[in-house]
Protein backbone atom coordinates (compact mmCIF):
# COMPACT_ATOMS: atom_id res chain seq x y z
CA UNK A 1 0.00 0.00 0.00
CA UNK A 2 1.23 3.23 -1.36
CA UNK A 3 1.26 6.29 1.37
CA UNK A 4 -1.12 8.34 -0.52
CA UNK A 5 -3.72 5.18 -0.38
CA UNK A 6 -2.55 5.22 3.12
CA UNK A 7 -3.94 8.91 3.94
CA UNK A 8 -6.72 8.49 1.94
CA UNK A 9 -7.78 5.07 4.01
CA UNK A 10 -6.73 7.15 7.36
CA UNK A 11 -9.08 9.80 6.59
CA UNK A 12 -12.00 7.96 5.36
CA UNK A 13 -11.81 5.39 8.30
CA UNK A 14 -10.90 7.20 10.88
CA UNK A 15 -11.78 6.36 14.82
CA UNK A 16 -13.87 10.30 14.18
CA UNK A 17 -15.41 12.30 11.90
CA UNK A 18 -13.60 14.58 9.41
CA UNK A 19 -15.20 17.00 7.80
CA UNK A 20 -12.90 19.59 4.89
CA UNK A 21 -15.54 22.73 4.32
CA UNK A 22 -14.46 25.93 2.64
CA UNK A 23 -14.20 29.31 4.78
CA UNK A 24 -18.22 30.06 4.69
CA UNK A 25 -18.64 26.63 5.73
CA UNK A 26 -19.77 24.61 2.76
CA UNK A 27 -18.86 20.94 2.82
CA UNK A 28 -15.90 19.88 0.36
CA UNK A 29 -15.40 16.10 1.91
CA UNK A 30 -16.86 13.83 4.67
CA UNK A 31 -15.20 10.38 5.47
CA UNK A 32 -17.18 7.77 5.45
CA UNK A 33 -16.91 7.78 9.93
CA UNK A 34 -18.72 10.89 9.69
CA UNK A 35 -21.45 9.59 7.14
CA UNK A 36 -21.96 6.49 9.26
CA UNK A 37 -22.18 8.59 12.30
CA UNK A 38 -25.03 10.61 10.78
CA UNK A 39 -26.67 8.72 8.23
CA UNK A 40 -26.19 10.81 5.29
CA UNK A 41 -24.95 10.39 1.87
CA UNK A 42 -21.61 12.00 0.40
CA UNK A 43 -23.60 13.25 -3.01
CA UNK A 44 -26.34 14.63 -0.45
CA UNK A 45 -23.56 16.89 1.32
CA UNK A 46 -20.62 17.80 -0.62
CA UNK A 47 -20.84 21.06 -2.37
CA UNK A 48 -24.35 21.34 -1.76
CA UNK A 49 -24.46 21.79 2.38
CA UNK A 50 -23.00 23.89 4.79
CA UNK A 51 -21.51 22.51 7.79
CA UNK A 52 -24.45 24.70 10.10
CA UNK A 53 -26.88 23.65 8.19
CA UNK A 54 -26.44 20.38 9.50
CA UNK A 55 -26.64 21.71 13.00
CA UNK A 56 -30.07 21.94 15.11
CA UNK A 57 -31.53 25.40 15.36
CA UNK A 58 -30.31 26.16 18.79
CA UNK A 59 -26.78 24.83 17.70
CA UNK A 60 -26.77 26.44 14.11
CA UNK A 61 -26.96 30.17 15.92
CA UNK A 62 -24.23 29.18 18.49
CA UNK A 63 -22.19 28.37 15.12
CA UNK A 64 -22.80 31.57 13.24
CA UNK A 65 -22.55 33.72 16.43
CA UNK A 66 -19.55 32.22 18.43
CA UNK A 67 -17.83 29.49 16.52
CA UNK A 68 -17.37 31.08 13.01
CA UNK A 69 -16.11 34.46 14.85
CA UNK A 70 -13.85 32.18 16.81
CA UNK A 71 -12.39 30.89 14.10
CA UNK A 72 -11.81 33.62 12.02
CA UNK A 73 -9.97 35.42 15.11
CA UNK A 74 -7.89 32.24 16.75
CA UNK A 75 -7.68 30.48 13.60
CA UNK A 76 -8.99 26.75 15.79
CA UNK A 77 -11.99 26.23 18.00
CA UNK A 78 -11.59 23.41 20.49
CA UNK A 79 -14.03 21.06 22.04
CA UNK A 80 -17.05 23.10 21.01
CA UNK A 81 -20.44 21.00 22.12
CA UNK A 82 -23.47 20.87 19.26
CA UNK A 83 -26.28 18.17 18.29
CA UNK A 84 -26.19 16.93 14.34
CA UNK A 85 -29.13 16.52 12.84
CA UNK A 86 -29.01 13.07 11.52
CA UNK A 87 -30.57 12.14 8.45
CA UNK A 88 -33.27 10.32 10.25
CA UNK A 89 -34.29 13.30 12.03
CA UNK A 90 -32.42 11.73 14.99
CA UNK A 91 -29.73 14.03 17.11
CA UNK A 92 -26.49 13.50 17.67
CA UNK A 93 -24.54 14.64 20.17
CA UNK A 94 -21.11 15.66 19.53
CA UNK A 95 -17.78 17.40 19.99
CA UNK A 96 -16.04 19.85 17.25
CA UNK A 97 -12.59 20.58 17.04
CA UNK A 98 -11.53 22.77 13.66
CA UNK A 99 -9.02 24.66 12.54
CA UNK A 100 -8.78 27.10 9.51
CA UNK A 101 -5.98 26.21 7.25
CA UNK A 102 -4.50 28.64 4.60
CA UNK A 103 -3.85 32.07 4.52
CA UNK A 104 -5.40 35.25 2.91
CA UNK A 105 -5.75 36.48 0.39
CA UNK A 106 -5.69 32.97 -0.82
CA UNK A 107 -8.15 30.33 -0.55
CA UNK A 108 -8.99 29.26 2.98
CA UNK A 109 -10.32 25.61 4.12
CA UNK A 110 -11.65 24.45 7.75
CA UNK A 111 -10.62 21.04 8.97
CA UNK A 112 -13.10 19.74 11.47
CA UNK A 113 -12.78 16.83 13.81
CA UNK A 114 -16.78 15.61 15.23
CA UNK A 115 -16.55 13.19 17.63
CA UNK A 116 -19.38 11.42 19.06
CA UNK A 117 -20.52 12.60 22.18
CA UNK A 118 -23.45 10.61 23.18
CA UNK A 119 -22.11 8.53 26.13
CA UNK A 120 -20.91 12.16 28.07
CA UNK A 121 -23.83 13.80 27.42
CA UNK A 122 -26.14 10.62 29.16
CA UNK A 123 -23.07 11.13 31.64
CA UNK A 124 -23.21 14.81 31.75
CA UNK A 125 -26.93 14.06 31.84
CA UNK A 126 -27.07 11.97 35.10
CA UNK A 127 -24.68 14.14 36.81
CA UNK A 128 -27.27 17.34 36.46
CA UNK A 129 -30.22 15.16 37.79
CA UNK A 130 -27.77 13.99 40.06
CA UNK A 131 -26.59 17.49 41.68
CA UNK A 132 -30.47 18.56 40.82
CA UNK A 133 -31.10 15.77 43.51
CA UNK A 134 -28.83 16.87 46.02
CA UNK A 135 -29.50 20.75 45.43
CA UNK A 136 -33.63 19.59 46.28
CA UNK A 137 -32.08 17.14 49.52
CA UNK A 138 -29.75 20.28 50.39
CA UNK A 139 -33.60 22.35 50.32
CA UNK A 140 -35.29 20.04 52.24
CA UNK A 141 -32.51 19.45 54.97
CA UNK A 142 -32.33 23.01 55.50
CA UNK A 143 -36.45 23.66 55.68
CA UNK A 144 -36.10 20.92 58.05
CA UNK A 145 -33.66 22.08 60.06
CA UNK A 146 -35.46 25.75 60.21
CA UNK A 147 -38.59 24.40 61.49
CA UNK A 148 -36.88 21.93 63.97
CA UNK A 149 -34.92 25.10 65.18
CA UNK A 150 -37.87 27.45 65.05
CA UNK A 151 -39.61 24.55 67.67
CA UNK A 152 -36.82 25.55 70.16
CA UNK A 153 -37.88 29.23 70.68
CA UNK A 154 -41.27 30.44 71.36
CA UNK A 155 -43.15 32.34 68.26
CA UNK A 156 -43.08 35.61 70.66
CA UNK A 157 -41.96 35.74 74.50
CA UNK A 158 -44.92 36.37 77.23
CA UNK A 159 -46.06 40.63 77.68
CA UNK A 160 -45.76 40.75 81.25
CA UNK A 161 -46.62 44.22 83.04
CA UNK A 162 -43.43 46.65 83.97
CA UNK A 163 -40.66 44.42 81.73
CA UNK A 164 -39.90 44.70 78.04
CA UNK A 165 -38.96 40.98 76.86
CA UNK A 166 -36.91 40.30 73.14
CA UNK A 167 -35.35 37.24 72.07
CA UNK A 168 -33.31 36.64 69.40
CA UNK A 169 -32.05 33.63 67.80
CA UNK A 170 -29.65 33.00 64.58
CA UNK A 171 -27.86 29.84 63.42
CA UNK A 172 -23.99 29.07 62.29
CA UNK A 173 -23.33 29.45 58.94
CA UNK A 174 -25.94 29.00 56.53
CA UNK A 175 -28.41 26.97 58.81
CA UNK A 176 -27.91 23.60 56.98
CA UNK A 177 -27.68 21.71 60.72
CA UNK A 178 -30.07 22.02 63.37
CA UNK A 179 -28.16 23.65 66.85
CA UNK A 180 -28.58 23.38 70.28
CA UNK A 181 -29.38 27.12 71.43
CA UNK A 182 -32.82 27.68 73.29
CA UNK A 183 -34.84 30.29 75.15
CA UNK A 184 -38.14 29.98 76.60
CA UNK A 185 -40.07 32.39 79.07
CA UNK A 186 -43.31 30.33 80.46
CA UNK A 187 -45.77 31.40 83.81
CA UNK A 188 -44.96 28.85 86.48
CA UNK A 189 -46.57 29.08 90.28
CA UNK A 190 -44.08 31.01 91.95
CA UNK A 191 -44.27 33.70 88.84
CA UNK A 192 -42.70 33.28 85.58
CA UNK A 193 -40.05 31.39 84.39
CA UNK A 194 -37.24 32.64 82.01
CA UNK A 195 -34.67 30.12 80.77
CA UNK A 196 -32.10 29.81 78.25
CA UNK A 197 -29.49 27.04 77.02
CA UNK A 198 -26.90 25.24 74.73
CA UNK A 199 -26.42 21.63 74.12
CA UNK A 200 -23.24 20.67 72.36
CA UNK A 201 -23.07 20.10 69.06
CA UNK A 202 -25.21 20.04 66.06
CA UNK A 203 -27.25 17.62 63.76
CA UNK A 204 -30.06 15.10 65.32
CA UNK A 205 -28.28 14.34 68.48
CA UNK A 206 -28.46 17.59 69.71
CA UNK A 207 -31.92 18.17 68.37
CA UNK A 208 -33.30 15.13 70.32
CA UNK A 209 -31.21 16.38 73.76
CA UNK A 210 -32.61 20.26 73.10
CA UNK A 211 -36.08 19.09 72.87
CA UNK A 212 -35.10 16.80 76.14
CA UNK A 213 -34.14 20.23 77.83
CA UNK A 214 -36.88 22.74 76.93
CA UNK A 215 -39.63 20.25 78.07
CA UNK A 216 -38.00 18.99 81.06
CA UNK A 217 -37.12 22.68 82.67
CA UNK A 218 -41.14 23.16 81.65
CA UNK A 219 -42.27 20.39 84.13
CA UNK A 220 -39.34 20.80 86.42
CA UNK A 221 -40.93 23.66 88.03
CA UNK A 222 -44.42 22.05 89.13
CA UNK A 223 -41.89 19.55 91.36
CA UNK A 224 -38.80 21.82 91.98
CA UNK A 225 -39.10 25.06 94.46
CA UNK A 226 -35.75 26.60 93.68
CA UNK A 227 -33.99 27.13 89.88
CA UNK A 228 -30.70 25.48 90.86
CA UNK A 229 -32.86 22.06 91.49
CA UNK A 230 -34.82 22.30 88.31
CA UNK A 231 -31.31 22.42 86.77
CA UNK A 232 -30.15 19.37 88.83
CA UNK A 233 -33.77 17.81 87.25
CA UNK A 234 -32.14 18.54 84.02
CA UNK A 235 -28.97 17.09 84.85
CA UNK A 236 -30.89 14.04 85.78
CA UNK A 237 -32.54 13.69 82.67
CA UNK A 238 -29.60 14.48 80.47
CA UNK A 239 -27.76 11.45 82.34
CA UNK A 240 -30.69 9.37 81.83
CA UNK A 241 -30.33 9.76 78.26
CA UNK A 242 -27.07 8.28 78.09
CA UNK A 243 -26.26 10.47 75.51
CA UNK A 244 -22.49 11.88 74.77
CA UNK A 245 -24.04 15.51 74.86
CA UNK A 246 -23.91 18.13 77.82
CA UNK A 247 -26.12 21.26 78.06
CA UNK A 248 -25.57 24.66 79.65
CA UNK A 249 -28.32 26.92 81.10
CA UNK A 250 -29.32 29.45 83.08
CA UNK A 251 -32.78 28.55 84.97
CA UNK A 252 -33.76 32.37 86.37
CA UNK A 253 -37.26 32.76 88.75
CA UNK A 254 -38.49 36.22 87.48
CA UNK A 255 -41.12 38.23 90.06
CA UNK A 256 -42.23 41.31 90.99
CA UNK A 257 -39.99 43.68 93.50
CA UNK A 258 -41.07 45.81 96.21
CA UNK A 259 -38.47 48.64 94.38
CA UNK A 260 -41.05 48.93 91.82
CA UNK A 261 -38.99 46.14 89.22
CA UNK A 262 -38.02 42.68 89.36
CA UNK A 263 -36.40 39.90 91.11
CA UNK A 264 -34.54 37.80 89.24
CA UNK A 265 -33.88 34.49 91.18
CA UNK A 266 -31.48 32.29 89.34
CA UNK A 267 -29.16 29.35 88.87
CA UNK A 268 -26.09 29.05 86.39
CA UNK A 269 -24.99 25.26 84.89
CA UNK A 270 -22.36 26.14 83.15
CA UNK A 271 -23.69 28.72 81.05
CA UNK A 272 -22.25 32.19 80.44
CA UNK A 273 -23.58 34.92 83.22
CA UNK A 274 -25.89 37.57 82.12
CA UNK A 275 -24.90 41.20 82.25
CA UNK A 276 -26.75 43.18 84.66
CA UNK A 277 -27.06 46.97 83.29
CA UNK A 278 -27.31 49.98 85.98
CA UNK A 279 -26.61 52.95 86.72
CA UNK A 280 -23.28 52.00 87.95
CA UNK A 281 -21.99 49.75 84.64
CA UNK A 282 -22.17 46.52 83.59
CA UNK A 283 -21.95 43.29 85.94
CA UNK A 284 -22.06 39.79 85.76
CA UNK A 285 -24.52 38.09 87.89
CA UNK A 286 -24.90 34.57 89.19
CA UNK A 287 -22.47 31.74 90.05
CA UNK A 288 -21.11 29.91 87.96
CA UNK A 289 -22.07 26.01 88.32
CA UNK A 290 -20.85 22.96 86.61
CA UNK A 291 -21.96 21.55 83.25
CA UNK A 292 -25.07 19.93 83.01
CA UNK A 293 -25.23 15.86 81.78
CA UNK A 294 -21.93 15.69 82.25
CA UNK A 295 -20.00 15.07 85.72
CA UNK A 296 -21.37 12.94 88.66
CA UNK A 297 -20.99 16.22 91.35
CA UNK A 298 -22.83 19.23 90.65
CA UNK A 299 -22.07 22.14 91.92
CA UNK A 300 -25.47 25.02 91.72
CA UNK A 301 -26.25 27.47 93.60
CA UNK A 302 -29.17 30.12 93.93
CA UNK A 303 -28.27 34.06 93.76
CA UNK A 304 -31.26 36.83 93.70
CA UNK A 305 -30.99 40.18 91.98
CA UNK A 306 -32.87 43.11 91.99
CA UNK A 307 -33.65 44.36 88.50
CA UNK A 308 -34.76 48.10 89.20
CA UNK A 309 -36.21 50.41 86.75
CA UNK A 310 -34.26 51.88 84.11
CA UNK A 311 -32.10 48.58 84.30
CA UNK A 312 -31.83 45.44 81.96
CA UNK A 313 -30.38 41.75 82.44
CA UNK A 314 -29.07 40.87 79.12
CA UNK A 315 -28.88 36.86 78.53
CA UNK A 316 -27.14 34.94 75.88
CA UNK A 317 -25.15 31.55 74.68
CA UNK A 318 -21.39 31.34 74.15
CA UNK A 319 -21.30 31.94 70.44
CA UNK A 320 -21.62 35.46 71.19
CA UNK A 321 -18.45 35.74 73.36
CA UNK A 322 -16.84 32.85 71.47
CA UNK A 323 -17.33 34.36 67.81
CA UNK A 324 -14.25 34.32 66.80
CA UNK A 325 -12.49 36.38 63.21
CA UNK A 326 -8.98 35.21 62.64
CA UNK A 327 -7.22 34.63 66.19
CA UNK A 328 -9.62 37.34 67.67
CA UNK A 329 -12.59 36.62 69.50
CA UNK A 330 -15.58 38.50 70.17
CA UNK A 331 -15.38 38.41 73.80
CA UNK A 332 -16.51 40.03 77.02
CA UNK A 333 -15.08 43.42 76.70
CA UNK A 334 -16.57 44.00 72.85
CA UNK A 335 -19.99 42.98 74.57
CA UNK A 336 -20.21 44.92 77.26
CA UNK A 337 -19.00 47.76 75.69
CA UNK A 338 -22.19 46.97 72.86
CA UNK A 339 -24.70 46.46 75.55
CA UNK A 340 -23.63 50.03 77.02
CA UNK A 341 -24.31 51.72 74.22
CA UNK A 342 -27.53 50.53 73.65
CA UNK A 343 -28.92 50.59 77.09
CA UNK A 344 -31.24 53.41 76.43
CA UNK A 345 -32.89 51.54 73.76
CA UNK A 346 -35.47 49.01 74.08
CA UNK A 347 -34.99 45.19 74.62
CA UNK A 348 -35.76 44.26 71.25
CA UNK A 349 -33.42 46.63 70.34
CA UNK A 350 -30.55 45.81 72.01
CA UNK A 351 -30.75 42.11 71.42
CA UNK A 352 -31.16 42.80 67.80
CA UNK A 353 -27.86 45.34 67.98
CA UNK A 354 -25.80 42.75 69.52
CA UNK A 355 -26.65 39.77 67.56
CA UNK A 356 -26.04 42.30 64.47
CA UNK A 357 -22.61 43.36 66.08
CA UNK A 358 -21.56 39.40 66.36
CA UNK A 359 -22.53 38.90 62.89
CA UNK A 360 -21.11 41.57 61.40
CA UNK A 361 -17.24 40.50 63.39
CA UNK A 362 -17.37 37.53 61.59
CA UNK A 363 -18.68 38.99 58.14
CA UNK A 364 -22.27 38.19 58.22
CA UNK A 365 -21.30 34.35 58.41
CA UNK A 366 -21.75 33.19 62.33
CA UNK A 367 -19.05 30.46 63.02
CA UNK A 368 -22.17 29.46 65.95
CA UNK A 369 -25.48 29.74 66.90
CA UNK A 370 -26.75 32.46 69.16
CA UNK A 371 -29.32 33.21 71.53
CA UNK A 372 -29.68 36.60 73.45
CA UNK A 373 -32.81 37.43 75.83
CA UNK A 374 -33.09 40.63 76.78
CA UNK A 375 -35.21 41.66 79.97
CA UNK A 376 -35.40 45.42 80.55
CA UNK A 377 -37.61 47.22 83.28
CA UNK A 378 -38.48 50.55 81.83
CA UNK A 379 -38.16 53.85 83.44
CA UNK A 380 -41.21 55.01 85.63
CA UNK A 381 -43.29 57.10 84.04
CA UNK A 382 -43.06 60.59 85.70
CA UNK A 383 -47.13 62.27 85.68
CA UNK A 384 -46.28 65.73 84.63
CA UNK A 385 -47.03 68.53 87.44
CA UNK A 386 -49.74 70.15 85.23
CA UNK A 387 -51.42 66.88 86.10
CA UNK A 388 -50.57 65.87 89.49
CA UNK A 389 -53.23 68.41 91.05
CA UNK A 390 -56.54 69.86 89.83
CA UNK A 391 -56.27 73.53 89.17
CA UNK A 392 -58.05 75.73 90.89
CA UNK A 393 -60.41 78.00 88.73
CA UNK A 394 -59.59 81.70 87.92
CA UNK A 395 -63.61 82.28 86.28
CA UNK A 396 -65.41 84.83 88.27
Amino acid sequence: MDLTSSFEELFEDAPCGFLVTDADGVIRRANRTFLTMTGHRAEDLVDRVRLQELLVVGDRIFYETHFAPLLALQSSAHEIAVDFRGAAGDRLPVLLNAVMKGEPPGPREIWVCVFAATDRRGYERELLLARQRAEQSEKEARELAGVLQASFVPPTLPQIDGIELAGVYAPAGLGEEVGGDFYDMYETRDGWALVIGDVSGKGVAAAVVTSLARYTLRAAPAREASPSAVLASLHRAVVKERTDRFVTAVYAQVSPSPGGGCLLTLSLGGHPQPVHLTGKGPSRIGNPGTLLGMLRKLRLSDVTVEVLPGESVVFFTDGVVEARRDDELFGDERLERVLVESRDESASDMAGRLLHEVSSFQSGVLSDDVAIVALKVPEALKVPEALEAPQESTAP
